[in-house]
């Protein structure tokens, strides 16, 4: 059974992303980064993006969410493997810019991800949110996402990379 992704009235259209959209994506990246107040822990640039989502290998699939000729959102995903489950579509970063939240634009491109991920065989569709990101954590809810608290996330940078 699908959630509740009914189809909101809207202009918007929902694409694979280009190239061209490089620059535009990265913004959108670094809107979220400042709504975290996290700017400053941003590594990535929009020549490594380029490179690893439209060169020979590209390393995620990312839709945008397009209203005339400017991009007003993206959902950002690539595949990982459970041992458990097979493969599955794992959500990166769905991004819709401040002024046109709440105008379902969020629904239809994670719409878009369910169906990716049903194309793909995927069985699985998985992603995280902040426990402060009220507004975010209700959106998922609302759409049937279960929420599971027993998992704690692990992170290594590189710079520890070597100490091990």
């Amino acid at each position: 059974m699908h959630p509740d992704l009914s189809e909101p009235k809207t202009d918007v259209v929902i694409r694979d992303a280009k190239p061209s959209d490089t620059s535009a994506i990265y913004a959108l990246i670094l809107e979220l980064a400042e709504y975290e107040e996290a700017v400053e822990r941003v590594e990535n640039t929009e020549e490594r993006l380029r490179n690893d989502g439209f060169g020979d290998d590209p390393m995620f699939h990312c839709f945008v969410a397009e209203e005339g000729s400017t991009i007003v959102g993206i959902a950002l995903c690539y595949f990982r493997y459970s041992t458990w489950k097979g493969r599955y579509l794992y959500l990166e970063d769905l991004i819709v810019t401040e002024s046109r939240r709440g105008k379902g634009l969020g629904k239809l491109l994670l719409k878009r991800c369910i169906e990716h991920a049903e194309n793909t065989g995927s069985r699985l569709l998985t992603w995280q949110v902040l426990e402060w990101n009220a507004s975010a954590i209700e959106f998922y809810k609302a759409v049937g996402a279960e929420l599971q608290p027993e998992w704690v996330n692990c992170v290594l940078s590189s710079e520890k990379f070597g100490r091990q």
